[in-house]
């Protein structure tokens, strides 16, 4: 699954300067002296819960078993939640994407032999690693010549869009429009279309008019929803731009 155009984001920052000050990863760092706040824990933990699949993956394509791969894991998000590391994070170190993935290098140089012995599902972890299954094997099929550090921005890229789109799915539940979402949201991806906007105005009881306003509006919700989920990642305003032009590379790659 991949956005048609999540570039054109780029231009749609209305609001973001207002909000950006409590994003997800500047509550983090700003807890640097007390990351054990129950706030700064629980934006670490939406925060991993988005990362511990490209992760996995990362490590997978180091030549990890499935296994090992877990546990190392699980041993890392461990050390992250138990250790003081956070109060070393400065704020010019920019994206929660590159320090984690720095991080993770360095404890699987150092710390795997600890890791190893944190065994999947043993302690208080922001994710549940045992669920991983088949969905986490079958991530590794996608784009096998890749490195292991660009299957795990690939990753990224997917986990962030499929955030989004969750999110959308489950405002038009919430407003019991998920008809037209289901309908639509293949115009947000590149998705084949092969059904004409009439037969889908059709079957929802709208003119066709009425579905292009549809797909015209949800692109523009889809296009702020999937800002501000970058923004989340990201320690200052300036760095919202690139990351998302890099989640577009990522997914052409």
């Amino acid at each position: 699954m991949r956005t048609a155009t999540p570039s054109d984001s780029v231009s749609s920052g209305i609001g973001a300067r207002r909000s950006f000050e409590t994003t997800q990863w500047s509550v983090v760092l700003a807890a640097g002296d007390d990351p054990a706040s129950s706030r700064a824990c629980g934006a670490l933990g939406t925060l991993c819960r988005t990362y511990w699949k490209p992760l996995y993956v990362y490590v997978r394509r180091q030549g990890y078993s499935d296994a090992d791969a877990k546990d190392l894991v699980q041993g890392f998000f461990a050390r992250i939640l138990a250790r003081r590391d956070l109060q070393t994070v400065r704020r010019e170190r920019g994206r929660f994407r590159s320090y984690l993935l720095a991080a993770l290098k360095n404890f699987l140089i150092n710390d795997w032999k600890q890791a190893a012995a944190a065994k999947r599902g043993g302690g208080h972890l922001p994710i549940q690693l045992d669920k991983l299954g088949c969905e986490a094997a079958a991530a590794l099929v996608p784009a096998p010549n890749l490195s292991p550090d660009q299957a795990y921005d690939q990753q990224w890229a997917f986990a962030v869009l499929h955030r989004v789109l969750d999110q959308l799915r489950e405002e038009h539940v919430d407003a019991g429009s998920e008809a037209h979402f289901a309908c639509l949201r293949a115009f947000l991806t590149d998705e084949a279309i092969t059904r004409p906007q009439s037969e889908i105005a059709a079957e929802l009881g709208l003119s066709e008019g009425a579905v292009k306003q549809a797909v015209f509006r949800l692109r523009q919700r889809y296009q702020k929803l999937l800002r501000a989920e970058v923004a989340n990642t990201v320690a200052t305003f300036s760095d919202v731009d690139q990351e998302l032009r890099d989640l577009a590379a990522a997914l052409r790659s």
